[in-house]
């Protein structure tokens, strides 16, 4: 089970660390599927991006550097209500590929929050 949980920690961490990124500098040409980011207002870009950056991160360096582990369920959580807005904002545009998306993303990001939780939590250093 640690396992898994690493390998989906690592892999959501480094999906929310670029698309954090992509909110601070929408690059134009995005494919289809990501136009609506142009449309979304600038406060909800860097409230986003800020919120995946930092989720990103507390999902794979509390593990590494086995300090404050804590963080690593919390940030899981926080990207399943980020992932929850997303949905309601695809919602009002009609756009059920991204609401699609959006719930896959939640339901990983739920079972990595559960998982470091429940099943298979991460230890602090010193801690046995």
């Amino acid at each position: 089970m640690n396992g898994l949980l690493w390998a989906l920690q690592v892999l959501l961490g480094l999906y929310f660390l670029f698309t954090g990124v992509i909110h601070f500098v929408v690059p134009p040409g995005l494919p289809a599927p990501m136009a609506w980011m142009y449309e979304l207002p600038t406060g909800l870009h860097y409230f986003s991006g800020t919120a995946e950056i930092l989720a990103g991160l507390g999902l794979i360096l509390p593990g590494l550097t086995r300090i404050q582990t804590r963080l690593t369920p919390l940030a899981a959580l926080g990207l399943v209500l980020i992932m929850a807005g997303a949905a309601v904002w695809h919602l009002t545009r009609n756009e059920f590929e991204n609401i699609f998306m959006n719930a896959i993303l939640a339901g990983l990001a739920g079972f990595v929050a559960y998982g470091r939780w429940k099943l298979s939590p991460l230890k602090d250093k010193g801690v046995s």
